[in-house]
């Protein structure tokens, strides 16, 4: 039986010989470009994928799971936080009244380093495991973490509107029915930096600006977001997108456990997640977040214009 014939030497680059053939005497073809295989054994092209999902978690059931280890991290986080508690408050003396001294409207600083540490721990476990098991192993690919010049204004640009603007419109019905409610919006972040001496507010504050809105938004514009795009991939390239952003930011929300402040939380949210999505990088949000937690930071440190 002949041979098929070959085609001329401008073979798709990429393309292997047909199976079973011998190529003419002196015929080249290109070979493939690189593939990346992840931890998971699925190879996958460099860059995300049409559409704007990534190239993992795999499949929808990869990006079920990736959800459930957000979860996962959450819940280890506020374990090892109750125990580095336990700990450090028996190593300073403090064993007998740790929760008294927790549920102050202002608590020791030490009582809100040991939260974060231990909250940290899960949320940063929960993103390197998913990415070794399920990923390529690299946190930049794998979660978007990068940064491009125009971050740098849009990121700190939506996190001064959301302050300033979104926040503000949203609130301003809700206090003609709640008294005070821009003082029991302010505290969390009273709770969190309010009241300490210079060197322990200092400390606080640039965990919360620079350390906290990296964490965050790896777990939750990360590893969440990521998860739920591939999980709803097959509700269609505008519904499956628009539930994995809603949802992702109402659960950011519900993570801060503040009932008042869950409605802006969650907008916020969705707005971080909607700009993940269609930069396919952590870059701006990161900054917006870190832009959104200076203010609050500031305000609560005594600048009247921003109360």
């Amino acid at each position: 039986m002949a041979e098929p014939p070959w085609p001329p030497p401008t073979w798709p680059p990429g393309t292997a010989p047909p199976p079973g053939t011998n190529p003419p005497p002196g015929y080249a073809w290109t070979a493939p470009p690189p593939t990346v295989v992840p931890a998971g054994g699925r190879v996958t092209p460099s860059g995300d994928e049409p559409g704007g999902l990534p190239p993992v978690p795999a499949t929808a059931a990869q990006g079920w799971s990736w959800m459930l280890i957000a979860a996962a991290g959450f819940l280890v986080g506020q374990l090892v936080s109750a125990v580095l508690l336990v700990v450090v408050a028996a190593a300073t003396g403090h064993a007998h009244d740790v929760s008294r001294l927790a549920a102050r409207p202002v608590p020791p600083a030490w009582v809100v380093v040991t939260g974060l540490v231990g909250l940290w721990t899960g949320f940063v476990g929960a993103v390197v495991f998913a990415s070794v098991t399920s990923g390529t192993g690299s946190l930049v690919r794998d979660m978007g973490l990068r940064f491009k010049p125009v971050d740098l204004l849009l990121g700190p640009g939506v996190g001064l509107v959301a302050q300033f603007v979104v926040l503000p419109v949203i609130y301003f019905p809700l206090e003609q029915l709640i008294p005070h409610l821009s003082q029991k919006l302010n505290q969390p972040a009273k709770h969190l930096t309010g009241g300490f001496p210079g060197a322990d507010l200092a400390v606080i504050a640039a965990l919360t600006v620079l350390v906290v809105p990296v964490v965050e938004e790896l777990v939750f514009r990360g590893l969440f977001l990521r998860g739920a795009l591939r999980a709803f991939a097959g509700a269609g390239p505008l519904l499956g997108p628009a539930l994995a952003t809603v949802l992702t930011g109402v659960v950011f929300a519900l993570a801060h456990l503040e009932t008042l402040q869950i409605l802006g939380l969650a907008v916020f949210g969705v707005a971080l997640s909607v700009m993940a999505y269609k930069s396919r990088r952590l870059g701006a949000c990161i900054l917006a977040h870190a832009t959104f937690n200076l203010v609050a930071v500031v305000a609560v440190a005594g600048v009247p214009a921003l109360r």
